[in-house]
């Protein structure tokens, strides 16, 4: 199961960001958890610096964009 946390103050694009990842789970009908990250505090530990971001199994996939449905349907798949 991947793990995969959309880390972001709650903002319009953070939000966006999280409903193309449940699409594109959705889509690959991947075992997956998703969660949003809204404290600041707690995504800096992360390594993320710019939001909205895109973590997966720890690692930042996407950072400082709103990634497409498609673009992140490539990432996942990999």
């Amino acid at each position: 199961m991947k793990r995969i946390i959309i880390a972001g103050p709650g903002c319009q694009r953070c939000i966006t960001t999280e409903q193309n990842v449940k699409k594109a789970v959705e889509e690959l009908k991947l075992d997956a958890s998703v969660e949003h990250l809204y404290d600041p505090k707690e995504y800096v530990k992360l390594g993320v610096m710019i939001t909205p971001a895109v973590i997966v199994d720890g690692k930042i996939l996407v950072a400082g964009k709103v990634p497409t449905v498609e673009e992140l349907k490539q990432l996942l798949s990999k």
